[in-house]
């Protein structure tokens, strides 16, 4: 089985952009600068009402369900129709791809649980009560938040990027593009939502974007060395 792609490469590119990413924004304030143009200070509101229903409904409610429909058809495709000629072509894509859709939003969720940091609408700097700290920082003993805070990296544009995987189903240059860019988008627009909601920071999401690239490859080396190995056992 070839992805036609370098997989311990793309692993350590994924490695190196976190790295880059993360001490680029613990060591600026540009979380703080982009974050500012989607709030109103004289209004003392987001640029977009978290309760806005349709807004919602299109970037939060439908995401998530369609999300959870293609996973649970991508098992039924695997349980129940696994000797169909199309199903049995494209098995390893689509384990690829059900594995992403798991581990990529709880590996984020786990890491969400442990970070406790605090979302921008919590924070001080937007009416809220704590004080904006970086991730690596500690909170001012008198102003250290009362439960854990959960916003570091951006849980609800994991499910976006997991789509990522997408890339391991097709084998032409072109779609394994298009998944791409689908893929790209749809987890940017989903935390872009957001961030203008005031959620969560652009570096939740960018974190976010390259730890779900990380783990997909990861995953793939794996289903990879695993096919692998049965071709191998299969044949003794």
């Amino acid at each position: 089985m070839m992805y036609h792609i370098n997989l311990p490469k793309h692993i350590s590119i994924s490695i190196i952009y976190l790295l880059l990413v993360f001490g680029l924004f613990e060591l600026t304030n540009i979380d703080i600068a982009i974050q500012n143009y989607f709030y109103n200070n004289a209004q003392e509101a987001w640029l977009w009402s978290k309760q806005e229903p349709v807004l919602k409904l299109f970037f939060y409610d439908a995401p998530k369900t369609a999300l959870t429909f293609f996973a649970l058809g991508i098992i039924i495709s695997l349980l129940f129709f696994r000797k169909r000629d199309l199903i049995s072509r494209y098995k390893n894509g689509l384990v690829i791809v059900l594995l992403s859709l798991i581990i990529v939003p709880s590996v984020v969720g786990l890491l969400k649980a442990t970070t406790n940091s605090a979302c921008p609408v919590a924070l001080d700097n937007y009416g809220g009560e704590i004080p904006y700290v970086k991730v690596l920082a500690s909170y001012p003993p008198n102003k250290t938040p009362s439960k854990i805070q959960k916003c570091f990296p951006a849980g609800h544009a994991s499910g976006g990027f997991a789509l990522l995987s997408l890339f391991f189903i097709f084998t032409t240059t072109k779609n394994k593009k298009i998944a791409m860019v689908f893929a790209t988008s749809l987890g940017g627009l989903m935390g872009s939502y957001k961030m203008i909601i005031g959620d969560h920071f652009i570096s939740h999401t960018l974190i976010t974007m390259g730890l779900a690239w990380l783990l997909i490859c990861t995953i793939a080396a794996l289903v990879q060395k695993f096919t692998a190995l049965s071709i191998i056992n299969s044949n003794n």
